[in-house]
C-alpha cells in the first residue's frame, strides 16, 4: 500500500534530481528513510566530482552508514527518482536495505542516455566472453588473505 509519507519521499528524491541538474549534476535523487526519519539524500555527482561511482543511491547509501555509524542500512527504505543500475543496486542489496522505491524505469533512463542495459548483459555472459578481459592471476598467493579472513576468530562478518 503506498502512503502520503511514501508520496512525500519519492518526491523529496525527485525535487533532489531536479535541483541537481540545475546544479551541474545528473537527472537523479535518493533518499534513505528509517523509522518515517530521513537518515540521508544523495544526488548524481558523477561528472561534477569525476568520480564514475558518484550516483545518488551510492552516494546516499555512503551518507547513511555515516550517520547511523554501521555497513547495515537494514531497516532503511530507499526512494529514489529512477530505478537503480546494476551497481547502486548491487550497493543497496549489500547495505541490507529492506525496500526499494523508484520513480522512473532504466528504459526511461536509457531515453535519455543513461543506458545500463549492456552492463546486465555483460554480467550475465561467462568471464571468458566480456568485452572487458578478465584474467585470472596469482590465485595462489592471493588466497591467503581469504584463508586468513576464514580462520580469524574475531572478523565482523557483513
Amino acid at each position: 500500500m503506498i502512503t502520503q509519507e511514501d508520496r512525500k519521499f519519492m518526491q523529496m528524491a525527485i525535487d533532489a534530481s531536479v535541483e541537481n541538474v540545475k546544479n551541474g549534476g545528473g537527472p537523479f535523487g535518493a533518499v534513505i528513510v528509517k523509522d518515517g526519519e530521513v537518515i540521508s539524500t544523495g544526488v548524481n555527482r558523477v561528472t561534477a566530482n569525476n568520480d564514475p561511482t558518484a550516483h545518488a543511491e551510492v552516494s546516499a547509501i555512503r551518507e547513511a552508514c555515516r550517520k547511523l555509524e554501521t555497513f547495515h542500512l537494514r531497516g532503511c527504505t530507499i526512494y529514489t527518482s529512477c530505478e537503480p543500475c546494476p551497481m547502486c543496486l548491487s550497493a543497496i542489496y549489500w547495505a541490507g536495505i529492506k525496500c526499494i522505491w523508484y520513480g522512473n524505469t532504466h528504459e526511461d533512463a536509457a531515453h535519455i542516455g543513461f543506458d545500463d542495459q549492456f552492463i546486465y548483459e555483460e554480467i550475465a555472459l561467462p568471464v571468458i566472453k566480456r568485452s572487458i578481459p578478465m584474467v585470472q592471476l596469482m590465485p595462489k598467493e592471493a588466497i591467503v588473505a581469504f584463508q586468513d579472513w576464514d580462520a580469524k576468530e574475531d572478523k565482523v562478518e557483513y
